[in-house]
């Protein structure tokens, strides 16, 4: 054989092996242009020359030909175009027209003393692949810089991390407001890795998901079905993942509609996941064929891209795992991988500032100021008590609204808050009636209660539950969740205005878990509020509050930050969390409220795309201020240094303000969590399988002591199987707090040997 051109498709690409016949000089045929194994692009394609020094070949022996693209193999002679042949040259243009993207194979043959002798180059044309940006951008085909997300190229390895990664958003690629500024991205690279309940986003103008047969918000189940076009791997079990897939209702064309899939449940800390999508298909039935920059790696379509070959063993690695799962890498349309955050990455603030703040107590109880006593404040509430109590503090400055995280200066990504002095927070508490008469004997001590306020609200919410306080004698005192309170409704706005300025709200919410957790040390702790005169009643000034002991009773914003603060509290070991929830990036445009904070968003950044992957990037700061991030260790399976913990959930059902899929993706998610069952009515639902995938708790497995979701049906229609807020009927988010059975339920778990009563009469709770 007078020559071969070997391609050799591996991870890692191909290898080109020149052979002439033995004997014969090497340098009898010299290709000088185009030059060997590099990527030519439109312009150089247009006006290549082809050029070869020729020594001692026979006359009229000289012969060009090319293999291009998809006909390789199929050699076009283009010797007639050649302009000059001769015995010490061959030259010309190469028709640019014949040449298709793929490899392009340049072949010189000419007779030698009578002996057949070839050369070849061969170079790669991919106009459909661009990487001009691959240093910021993914490079997988996607119209937009950061898409799809969330995705390993986006970070950088780091053998200092738990999970061998961290992110690296580019500064260039951020998306920036109408004003001009670029989000700020450095306290996000300070993750190992991506949110544990991150929704895969992508842009695939024309799809149709009901045609496609992705899994909807409906049937979470068909997520896992062995057809199903869009496949969640967990790469570190082999294990699928649940998950629905939407396209975002809030765009405003399908040329900016992104899909999102939603986890159904969250993902692993730490694990490696993979997204592959195949098979989908537009409203008429026909199938989206993928990007050419996808297709040169499940085709295996070698390339001279730097670039594109330093990842081709990743992608081999990524389709190969797919495979295992019974998906063909030829019907692929697009499939990547990302790493999730570990425990370390994602808790260790929260940890560090509890666990130095506790120290610094040396036992004994945090300091505390009362400022007003208010008696006989209503039917209901014999005493309201108001003041303040020192918390090491762990933000800028004094911690007011915009401060946030302390760091020594010049400490790098890993570096923990430092204490910077003390912090000032307020508390409110009440006495109920029921504890003492009008401050006489018998005076029988309260449980001591933490209250958790909603949606920027403040710690007077707490004075809004005297009926409830007084009817199960509980005392109860809130503090404010500073960083979601009404005095950071300034900086809330700032936020939604240049998203640089999420860290000063993430960071304050840490902040006020501890204080929350002070203020329980406080309530049962016999140092702590019980030694003060304002706390105790009767002729014997006997405690009002029953010390030892301290429950958390949170709802709406409460249950969602609640969830976290619980998780993290070494004070309190039961917890109710009234319509609660995670995830502030699904719960955000699911809720009524987001139709005024969006239109302050939106305004800033007006993109469509824009919008969703904000949410989607502050989620991996939110992570650390919320249920999202910490519900694996809610209950069982405790952060370190932190006892276990028993928790019911209470859902409206059809609720405005909370979405119900984020409930039970909650519950899901948390160890050991059960569900109330039958949890509604026949036909209540529109869900294939209502609350899918969480076990039953039912009247026969009563008495329970352990974790519950129970869901509070009002009659309120079913919300919407769209990214967009309930609006139909009655909103039943508050409903609650007037209905007796609700509250009975809430104090009967709210006790030491507490546990979960049925209400119901074995059937569904229905108001």
């Amino acid at each position: 054989m007078a020559g071969v051109v070997a391609l050799v498709a591996s991870g890692c690409g191909f290898v080109v092996v020149h052979n002439a016949n033995p004997g014969v000089a090497p340098d009898a045929i010299v290709i000088v242009t185009p030059e060997n194994r590099v990527q030519l692009t439109t312009a150089e394609i247009e006006s290549v020359e082809i050029r070869a020094d020729l020594k001692g070949v026979d006359d009229g022996s000289v012969a060009v030909s090319i293999d291009t693209g998809d006909r390789w193999g199929d050699a076009i002679d283009i010797t007639d175009a050649m302009t000059t042949l001769s015995q010490s040259e061959v030259v010309g243009l190469l028709d640019s027209t014949l040449i298709e993207p793929g490899i392009t194979r340049v072949i010189v043959k000419a007779l030698v003393g009578g002996m057949p002798i070839m050369r070849d180059v061969v170079f790669s044309y991919e106009p459909g692949i661009d990487v001009s940006l691959a240093d910021r951008c993914e490079i997988l085909g996607q119209s937009r810089c950061q898409l799809p997300f969330p995705s390993d190229y986006l970070t950088v390895e780091d053998p200092s991390t738990d999970t061998g990664r961290r992110v690296a958003l580019h500064p260039e690629a951020m998306a920036q407001n109408t004003s001009g500024v670029k989000i700020d991205a450095t306290e996000m690279n300070r993750n190992d890795g991506f949110s544990v309940g991150a929704a895969a986003v992508t842009l695939i103008p024309g799809l149709d998901l009901n045609v496609t047969g992705a899994a909807p918000i409906t049937d979470l189940g068909s997520s896992l079905d062995s057809d199903q076009p869009i496949v969640l791997l967990d790469a570190t079990t082999g294990e699928r993942h649940p998950f629905w897939a939407e396209l975002d209702s809030n765009a405003a064309s399908d040329e900016t509609r992104t899909l999102i899939i939603r986890p159904a449940r969250n993902y692993p800390e730490g694990h490696r996941m993979i997204v592959g999508l195949r098979n989908f298909k537009r409203a008429d039935g026909t199938t989206i064929e993928p990007s050419r920059a996808f297709r040169v790696y499940r085709d295996f379509v070698p390339t001279f891209i730097p670039e594109i070959e330093n990842r081709r063993i990743a992608m081999d690695g990524i389709m190969g795992r797919l495979g295992d799962v019974g998906v063909d890498r030829r019907e692929l349309f697009l499939a990547w991988d990302f790493t999730v955050i570990s425990e370390r990455s994602l808790s260790e603030r929260s940890l560090h500032i509890r666990d130095e703040g506790f120290d610094s107590l040396g036992g004994a109880a945090p300091e505390f100021n009362v400022s007003a006593v208010q008696d006989n404040v209503d039917p209901t509430v014999w005493r309201r008590i108001s003041g303040t109590f020192s918390v090491p503090n762990y933000l800028t400055g004094t911690g007011a609204p915009g401060s946030r995280f302390n760091y020594a200066p010049g400490s790098g990504p890993d570096a923990l808050p430092a204490r910077n002095g003390d912090f000032s927070a307020q508390f409110v508490c009440n006495i109920p009636r029921s504890v003492t008469s009008d401050g006489n004997d018998p005076v029988v001590p309260g449980r001591a209660i933490v209250y958790g306020h909603g949606l920027l609200g403040s710690k007077e919410e707490v004075n809004s539950l005297g009926f409830q306080a007084n009817q199960f004698r509980a005392v109860m005192c809130a503090t404010s969740w500073i960083g979601m309170s009404r005095e950071d409704l300034g900086n809330v706005a700032g936020i939604l205005n240049d998203m640089s300025g999420f860290p000063t709200l993430a960071d304050r919410l840490q902040q006020s878990f501890l204080n929350q957790m002070f203020l329980a040390r406080l309530m049962k702790d016999p140092a702590g509020f019980s030694s003060d005169p304002a706390f105790r009643a009767g002729s014997a000034s006997s405690p009002a509050i029953a010390t030892g002991e301290v429950f958390f009773n949170g709802n709406s914003q409460g249950g969602i930050v609640g969830g976290a603060a619980t998780a993290l509290s070494t004070e309190w070991t039961r917890a109710v969390l009234g319509v609660p929830a995670m995830n502030f990036s699904v719960l955000l445009t699911r809720s009524v409220h987001w139709d005024g904070f969006g239109a302050v968003a939106r305004a800033a950044y007006p993109d469509d795309v824009d919008q969703v992957l904000n949410q989607q990037m502050v989620q991996m700061l939110w992570d650390r201020a919320e249920a999202n991030g910490y519900a694996h260790h809610l209950t069982s399976d405790p952060l370190p240094g932190t006892p276990p913990h028993t928790v019911m959930l209470i859902e409206a059902f059809g609720d405005h303000q909370v979405t119900n899929v984020a409930t039970e993706t909650e519950a899901r998610t948390v160890p050991g969590m059960r569900v109330w069952k039958p949890s509604l009515a026949a036909g209540r639902s529109p869900d294939v399988v209502p609350v899918w995938d969480i076990p039953a708790l039912t009247s026969t497995d009563l008495p329970f002591t352990g974790s519950v979701l129970v869901i509070w049906d009002w009659g309120t229609q079913a919300p919407p199987t769209t990214n967009t807020p309930n609006r139909a009927g009655a909103d039943p988010h508050g409903i609650g707090f007037g209905e007796p059975r609700v509250l009975s339920q809430v104090d009967q778990f709210l006790r030491t040997a507490g546990s979960f009563i049925d209400f119901c009469f074995g059937g569904p709770c229905q108001g």
